[in-house]
């Protein structure tokens, strides 16, 4: 998650979360999970009943405001690398309000270990509840191989802003392969299931005019509000490379792509301005 690398201990031990390599065996790579469970606590606020985190997954809360908590993803070591594997569950309950960040970008690296990273994030809103899942950018750095999927299952009233920023190689550098899938239930029912795939390896055309077009940073901006359901944004552009869609149901979807992460980020806010903040304020 940051540039500081934890992984390397004491001669023959090895780090929390890292996987044991035997005499004559390829490097396991990291198994890290973080848990958040976000409750109403009775009283007009949130509490945070589960807050666990382990390895690169370091989770802390910091200061929020009114009812809404708030929670910092801390990268404890680089990655993800090749072989790791990272799950981050949150799950927010009925009346309460969680805004979910990271402290830093993610930089996915190529590693010792064979076969693709993956990250896992899975996301539960509950009825009259509300999450923000804004983390900072994906960096696909030249080597590695990441796989992201992105699952958000929401009750029927639930509300949630949620940002991807994902970056294709750092300065001056080609991307590793990245192939992202992002997939959004609202009361049991499928209503954004798609997935992207950019770098050395993936499907021809990814970088040609009808995907990225040469950009090198692609976000998008998913917002869910229950009064989408009747009176849903009207689709528009947003300069010449971003779009946004309302979705069927109370959702909507800004697409984006940019020369690089401080113009996506531009155009992001821009959309959720534009979508309105929602009860839970600045996220």
């Amino acid at each position: 998650m940051t540039l500081t690398d934890a992984r390397v201990g004491a001669p023959g031990s090895a780090p929390t979360g890292v996987g044991t390599e035997l005499p004559g065996t390829a490097p396991a790579g990291v198994r890290a999970d973080a848990r958040i469970v976000a409750r109403a606590d009775g009283r007009g606020g949130t509490a945070l009943p589960v807050l666990d985190g382990s390895g690169p997954l370091a989770v802390r809360r910091v200061r929020g405001s009114g009812a809404e908590a708030r929670v910092m993803v801390v990268g404890a070591m680089s990655g993800p690398l090749g072989g790791d594997r990272f799950t981050l569950d949150a799950r927010v309950e009925e009346g309460a309000r969680l805004w979910l960040g990271s402290a830093a970008a993610t930089l996915a690296l190529p590693g010792q270990a064979p076969g693709e990273a993956r990250y896992d994030v899975r996301l539960a809103v509950a009825d009259g509840a509300e999450l923000h899942w804004l983390p900072e950018q994906l960096i696909s750095a030249t080597g590695s191989d990441l796989r992201v999927t992105t699952l958000a299952d929401l009750a029927a009233g639930a509300r949630l802003v949620l940002r991807e920023e994902q970056v294709l190689g750092r300065a001056g550098e080609r991307p590793g392969l990245l192939t992202t899938r992002l997939t959004l239930r609202v009361a049991g029912r499928t209503v954004l299931d798609q997935q992207l795939s950019c770098g050395p390896g993936a499907p021809g055309g990814w970088d040609g005019p009808a995907t990225l077009a040469g950009h090198r940073a692609v976000g998008q901006l998913l917002v869910v509000r229950p009064e989408f359901a009747e009176q849903p944004p009207a689709p528009r552009m947003l300069g010449d490379h971003a779009a946004l869609m309302p979705l069927p149901g109370p959702a909507a979807l800004l697409t984006a792509l940019a020369p690089d992460a401080l113009r996506l980020r531009r155009v992001l806010d821009e959309g959720r301005s534009l979508l309105g903040r929602g009860a839970g304020g600045e996220a």
